[in-house]
């Protein structure tokens, strides 16, 4: 297979490079590569420890929203078989280690034809199990050489995927015809599915496996007061979840707006970015001061104070997003300044009219939300603060959209047990 020979050779020549070199710019990265050294000493410890069941199954996912994904399934079959998991990126690891549900796991190593021979050594697969779309080549053709089932679950390609461009599309349809079964979320899925992987494989439409998740854990959020001094907030509240600093440039500029207008600023703005490191709280809090914001941080609150004119709430903690959705008025849902929405989903199942930015074509609730007008997209501050006036203005706009957006997560429910079904 004249495609497995170059991808063997100058494809894995070029991740291997392309990762040392971004390594040197980005620590997340460098981080990933350091982990990776000690990836299968690690696994082959766990697996010594691991209870023995006839049934082996290995899940692997690349990040946070996959392993989401992935949950359902591992949480139905964990009883009758040995949970295995591999993932890619650095932003997973601790996730996996507080989940309770498996047998063992480690960082992928690098997709060499070696490596994946020796992972199936290790681990010896009933079946092996992708979430979305991270799926690798030598770990889907060894599967194939020895026999072993390969699904994967809640399969995503948008229209404008880079796989689908005609020199792409010949190089993963050697891949992707050698699964055994696709799960995906909607039929333009399964439809694009079938243009990369021929008519004879199986593709299966069961929706996203995430719809159920999310809303198992939203109907679990408690509306108790969890946020010293929450009662003193007298103001509509704007939640922006997950962001990065581009989408926090493009939200003061759009506060500095309302301040200006009808609205005279009356809302309160509780940001919780992705990821809230020392550097980026500090360069937050600098704009902040340098506008004039009145503004203070989660870890300074507490009960005696009055924030009935606190601007702005700067989450400098993790964990406490699901939380903060219950609570708010409007979602903004960060990642789409920065390069791809995150999840939508979350404010969603809790009935909360949603905003996000321009880059969405990653997340196919985020195009559904939309679409049924449950949530409003913006390009720039200027948008952003139009909207945000039109809702915090009309209780009634808010609570028609947050309607709309529940009951799209309500109407996607059943794709755990679907997918389930196909997988047993």
């Amino acid at each position: 297979m004249i495609w497995k020979m170059i991808y063997n050779t100058i494809g894995i020549a070029a991740i291997f490079t392309g990762f040392q070199v971004a390594s040197l710019f980005n620590s997340k990265i460098r981080q990933g590569i350091s982990v990776r050294r000690n990836a299968f000493r690690q696994l082959e410890e766990q697996l010594k420890l691991a209870p023995d069941f006839t049934q082996r199954v290995w899940f692997h996912f690349t990040s946070v929203g996959e392993f989401e994904q992935a949950k359902p399934l591992i949480e139905s079959i964990k009883d009758n078989a040995q949970i295995i998991l591999t993932y890619f990126s650095p932003s997973v690891h601790p996730n996996v280690l507080k989940y309770p549900h498996c047998d063992a796991h480690t960082y992928l190593p690098l997709d060499t034809a070696i490596n994946a021979k020796r992972l199936f050594s290790l681990i010896r697969p009933t079946v092996l199990v992708f979430s979305k779309f991270d799926v690798w080549p030598n770990l889907v053709w060894r599967a194939s050489d020895q026999g072993v089932p390969t699904v994967l679950i809640a399969g995503t390609l948008h229209q404008e995927s880079k796989r689908l461009y005609p020199i792409a599309r010949s190089f993963f349809k050697q891949v992707h015809n050698k699964l055994t079964l696709h799960c995906v979320i909607s039929e333009s899925d399964a439809e694009r599915f079938t243009q990369l992987c021929g008519d004879d494989s199986q593709v299966e439409v069961t929706g996203d496996t995430r719809f159920d998740t999310v809303y198992n854990r939203a109907i679990m959020v408690k509306v108790d007061q969890f946020l010293p001094a929450q009662s003193t907030l007298k103001y509509p509240i704007v939640i922006a979840g997950s962001t990065y600093i581009e989408e926090e440039e493009v939200l003061l500029e759009a506060y500095e707006l309302l301040r200006c207008g009808e609205t005279n600023g009356l809302l309160h703005l509780i940001v919780v970015p992705h990821e809230p490191t020392v550097e980026h709280i500090q360069r937050l809090c600098s704009k902040l001061d340098m506008l004039g914001f009145s503004y203070t941080l989660f870890s300074d609150l507490n009960s005696e104070m009055d924030l009935s004119g606190m601007e702005v709430i700067v989450i400098d903690t993790v964990g406490l997003l699901a939380e903060l959705y219950r609570i708010c008025d409007v979602a903004f849902v960060g990642g789409s300044f920065h390069g791809r929405v995150h999840n939508v989903m979350e404010p969603a199942a809790m009935a909360k009219p949603i905003v996000f930015g321009p880059r969405i074509e990653n997340s196919y609730e985020a195009g559904l939300l939309k679409e049924r007008h449950a949530a409003r997209q913006v390009n720039n501050a200027f948008e952003m603060a139009d909207i945000f006036r039109e809702l915090i203005l009309s209780p009634q706009l808010r609570q028609q959209m947050g309607e709309r957006a529940k009951a799209v997560i309500v109407e996607n429910l059943g794709a755990s047990q679907r997918s389930l079904n196909h997988l047993e």
